[in-house]
């Protein structure tokens, strides 16, 4: 190691040099001699000095290359560095000098013209001595940029002072440095100084916007580097002016709008970089032939449309990353002429069909096209040809066919990512496994079929398996997997597997130390045996097993363990105190049979879920104190007792609290609504919680659910609770509260779910006003309350959920929930029970799509409005047990997707209009009971499967079901006490068979129907379809009143 603060003046040993030829042929044999200081020895060290000085002072060597030498210490003005005049290069790069103050000796050095001083470890103000090497062609001051470091800066002077006299310099690099220019100043002192520069490199020097036009003038530049800065501007067209451009470089530089087209096709251009601005977008142009562009970076931008075929056109291009785009459409064939492509990701966008091929590109070394649409199979003749392929990621799209075998023959592949797809068919056995290198192999979320392969457990280098949530059957004997000794990971969870251990085969030493093991519903009857000495175990998930007995002590003794599911088993008692898990974040024993007190926490715990057991005891009155850290905590569906005490406060980075389904008595405590500034789901419900609601919700409430459903709750809906402008679900019904309709949560724009039911509201329904009033809102239940008046129209006008047609929702296949901790598999699922087709049914996920009004049970009175029929996404219409006059509105036959319609007691009057049986061809559940219905039921699709219940009570109505005849032309129908229909003139017995089967006989305790809907998601399509042969199937369940 050198340090030139301790570099004696050997000026004086000049007669020494004169008398050494040997040393003089040596210099002018190597003129730019790079010099590696690692020899110790004091005589070496001082040989080396003596060439050093011979060097410079002789005028041979005029360059010194002393970059990576690991030197030391300051430099100062006076260091003998600086008295070598003669030098005309010098590197200094990458060196240790701790960020001393920059020195000021250059100026000495004046017939310098290369001067690279990158990352040496100087920081502070560069001084203005510098500025007087006129004679500089290269300058690199460039540094990493990491905050804790102290920077270099250009203050005073600033960036104008330093270039002032470099006329002849044609490259700068600056990167890192602190530039402090105002607005665009930096571009005219560039433009006004350096008028021969090709290569300008300015990244991460807090550069502002814009970019003015004056950097024109430096015609020559070919490079240009403007990345990580805060220039939050438009990109100018004049870059496609500069005819020796080869490299533009503008990653994360806040830029928006439309980027010009013109510059992709500037004919010199080999490198363009504009990642991370996501705010920039446009389209890719016609590229023409034999063009130049070797990177092409557009990763996180707002690029979209459709990749146009002249792409093939750029037979240059080794890297090409499309990744978290917005392109769409399928990707061109004619990319299977960039054969000299080294790296392609094209993630995230919305690319449709087939995989072209990519086999020209036989040096092809990274595929990456997961996260779009992309449809077809994979054949081996995509990767065949691609010998040098090392990671292959098409995950979450929706391939299928079956996975070639072939694809596990290349040598070079290391990482194989197919998951989330729709691959089919049986895995076969894998040849010449020996000589391959697979480290990550993920096929999980697939409908993979048969057994597992064995040859799958001779990857000897695999750290990485996952085959999770596929159609995989037969046994797995775990002990295989002890051949894998460099497993980290491995996931078989969610298939048909039994997976086994045999005690009596390899010890539990042989396992690899694996840190993360998934076995989810795998038919686990006991914990297997090696566990227990897993020592670098980080995560493990038993979940949805078989397990009985005891969870035991051991797995809290596992040392690095942060994650323990052991959710939906069998499990009764639990050994030993999770408090001695010293590191683990996230506990999941929910639905098993635990039972006895609430188990200590552990210390450290972010995630909490002991819900669904038979824990029975009163909580700690000090409970807040060991949730420091937890951001989950659900206790739900046990025995818990006695009062929520004010300590659980204590818990201020909880964001779900839920305690619902016990016995909890006492008030609310008034700290936990205070709370709710950082809350996101409060969950009360079903306990037996008295008192009034506090009305203390603070101006910053987040809260997105609250659930006081089923408790002894007495009072008003709290005013403040109007803070809480994110919430979605909002229940509150079987209460005492008395109030009227809600009106002052209408800043709650996002509100989804309203359930008032059985309370003591009262009033009139809905809200006056012209601003719109939850446009969300798709499920509302007022059923049982005193509300009267008429039926509102113009609220229900703005619920727009319940009017969009589904083709329009983005979110078919979302249901309502709360994610935490920021990750997509650690949610809270919003629950919430609702009276469908007669029958209380909990609906634990809430589909988007899913929409319901209910205002049953109240004393609404007028007409139906015309304008319900509006609400043509409604699955549910309850409006029964009102006391609702006229005729059923005709417009209700838009409401297509309907499949539960209940009109019932009420003093409805006039005919079934015949377009209901028409187009509610979904409908599976009807009432119209005891009105003042007259004419023929109408007896097709829908409505010809419906029994005598649903038309009861309306003295005028005739047809079948009913036992009263209709007369129509001479042509009469008679309902016969067996349910079937029977004709007093010549019938054809096919058109009866149509109506009822002679076989379906009428129950007698019969009360309702029961159907499951009739909508079902279909995956492979991503939409919500209907099943037109859906009909209802007759229930002994009595309907609720």
């Amino acid at each position: 190691m050198l340090n030139f603060a301790r570099l004696p003046d050997l000026s004086g040993l000049w007669p020494m040099f004169e008398r050494s030829e040997r040393l003089v042929a040596q210099i002018e044999k190597q003129p730019r001699i790079r010099f590696s200081f690692f020899h110790k020895t004091e005589t070496l060290e001082s040989e080396f000095r003596l060439l050093y000085v011979a060097r410079c002072t002789l005028q041979r060597g005029t360059g010194l290359n002393l970059s990576s030498e690991s030197i030391s210490g300051g430099l100062d003005n006076s260091s003998s560095l600086f008295s070598l005049q003669y030098l005309q290069n010098l590197s200094l790069a990458y060196n240790k000098f701790n960020y001393s103050q920059f020195p000021s000796g250059f100026d000495k050095l004046t017939n310098l013209r290369h001067l690279n001083l990158s990352n040496a470890g100087f920081a502070g103000q560069i001084p203005i001595e510098l500025s007087s090497l006129r004679r500089l062609v290269i300058l690199d001051l460039s540094t990493l940029y990491f905050p804790e470091i102290p920077p270099l800066k250009l203050e005073n002077p600033n960036l104008e002072m330093l270039v002032q006299n470099f006329a002849e310099l044609i490259e700068l690099y600056l990167d890192g440095v602190n530039i402090s220019e105002q607005g665009d100043e930096w571009c005219g002192a560039l433009s006004s100084s350096l008028k021969n520069l090709t290569v300008l490199s300015l990244s991460n020097c807090n550069l502002l916007g814009p970019l003015n036009p004056s950097l024109l003038k430096l015609q020559s530049l070919s490079s240009i580097r403007l990345d990580n800065n805060n220039l939050s501007a438009l990109v100018p067209e004049f870059f496609a002016n500069f005819t020796n451009l080869t490299s533009l470089r503008l990653s994360s530089s806040g830029l928006f709008d439309i980027f010009p087209e013109k510059i992709f096709q500037v004919p010199t251009l080999e490198v363009l970089d504009l990642s991370n601005n996501a705010r920039l977008g446009g389209s890719l142009p016609d590229f023409p032939q034999n063009g130049y562009l070797r990177t092409l970076v557009l990763s996180h931008t707002n690029f979209s449309g459709k990749l146009p075929h002249s792409i093939g056109n750029l037979t240059m291009l080794s890297r090409m990353d499309f990744s978290s785009c917005n392109f769409s459409g399928s990707i061109p064939t004619t990319m299977a002429n960039l054969t000299q492509l080294l790296y392609l990701d094209m993630s995230f966008n919305n690319f449709t069909g087939p995989i072209p091929s990519f086999s020209k590109a036989k040096n092809l070394t990274q595929i990456n096209l997961s996260h779009n649409d992309l449809t077809g199979q994979i054949t081996s003749t995509h990767w065949e040809e691609l010998k040098n392929l090392v990671n292959l990621d098409l995950r979450d799209n929706s391939l299928n066919g079956s996975i070639s075998v072939s694809l596990f023959s290349h040598l070079s592949l290391r990482y194989l990512q197919l998951p989330n797809n729709q691959f089919s068919g049986e895995l076969n056995q894998i040849p010449n496994i020996s000589s391959n290198v697979l480290e990550y192999l993920d096929l999980s979320t697939n409908n993979l079929e048969g057994a597992i392969p064995v040859s799958v457990f001779n990857f000897r280098g695999l750290k990485i398996l996952s085959l999770s949530s596929n159609n995989l059957t037969g046994s797995v004997q775990l002990n295989m997997i002890h051949q894998l000794t460099n497993l980290s990971s491995l996931d078989l969870s969610y298939n048909s597997l039994s997976i086994e251990f045999n005690r009596t085969g390899s010890p539990s030493s042989s396992f690899p130390n694996i840190t993360t093991l998934k076995l989810a519903s795998s038919k686990l009857k006991v914990f297997p045996d090696f566990l227990r000495n897993q020592s670098k175990l980080v995560v493990l998930d038993l979940s949805d097993n078989e397990i009985g007995a005891e969870i035991p002590y051991w797995i809290w003794k596992l040392p690095f363990l942060q994650q323990l599911n052991l959710s939906f088993n069998n499990l009764v008692t639990l050994e030993g105190s999770p408090r001695h898990a010293f590191y683990l974040t996230i506990l999941d024993i929910r639905s098993n049979r635990l039972q006895g007190q609430l188990p200590d926490l552990p210390p450290f715990a972010t995630y909490l879920d002991f819900s669904k057991n038979n824990f029975s005891s009163i909580i700690p009155s000090d409970i807040g104190d060991f949730l420091s850290y937890a951001y989950f905590f659900s206790l739900s569906s046990n025995e818990f007792k006695g009062s929520i005490h004010a300590s659980i406060c204590n818990a201020t980075y909880l964001r779900v609290l839920d305690l619902s389904n016990n016995s909890f008595s006492g008030m609310i405590p008034e700290c936990l609504v205070g709370m709710s500034s950082t809350l996101g789901v409060l969950n009360l419900g079903r306990n037996n919680l008295h008192g009034m609601v506090p009305d203390t919700f603070p101006d910053n409430c987040g809260l997105q659910t609250l659930d006081l459903n089923g408790n002894q709750l007495v009072g008003q809906v709290p005013e403040s609770l109007e803070h809480c402008t994110r919430l979605e679900v909002f229940n509150i019904g079987n209460n005492h509260i008395e109030d009227i309709f809600p009106c002052h949560l209408k800043n709650a724009s996002i509100l989804r779910v309203l359930v008032l039911r059985s309370n003591n509201f009262s009033g009139h329904l809905g809200c006056e006003g012209k601003n719109a009033t939850w446009p969300m809102l798709q499920i509302l239940d007022v059923a049982s309350n005193n509300f009267n008046g008429r039926l509102p129209i113009k609220c229900f006008y703005t619920w727009k959920a319940m009017s969009e047609s589904e083709d329009e929702t983005e979110s078919e296949l979302n249901h309502l929930r709360f994610e935490v901790l920021g990750f997509d598999k650690f949610y809270y699922q919003d629950a919430v029970t609702v009276t469908v087709k007669g029958l209380s049914m909990e609906l634990v996920k809430i589909l988007t799509i899913f929409t319901s009004i209910d205002v049953s049970g109240n004393n609404l009175e007028g007409t139906i409005p015309e304008g319900y029929g509006g609400l043509s996404s409604l699955y549910v219409l309850n409006l029964s047990h009102n006391a609702l006059s006229g005729q059923i509105p005709k417009s209700l036959a838009n409401l297509t997707q309907l499949e539960s319609l209940d009109l019932s007691n009420n003093k409805l009057t006039g005919e079934i209009p015949m377009q209901l049986a028409e187009s509610l061809i979904f409908l599976s559940f009807l009432d119209l009971s005891f009105n003042q219905l007259v004419g023929q039921i109408p007896n097709i699709k829908q409505f010809s499967t419906f029994s005598e219940s649903s038309y009861e009570g309306n003295k005028g109505l005739c047809g079948f079901p009913l036992m009263n005849k209709c007369s129509d032309g001479g042509l009469s129908y008679t309902g016969s006490k067996d349910g079937k229909l029977e004709a007093e003139e010549d019938i054809e017995d096919d058109s009866i068979e149509d109506y009822v089967d002679e076989d379906e006989t009428e129950n007698e305790e019969f009360r309702g129907q029961y159907c499951v809907f009739c909508s079902k998601l279909d995956s492979s399509r991503k939409r919500v379809t209907h099943d037109p042969k859906c009909i209802c199937q007759l229930s002994t369940q009595e309907r609720e009143d």
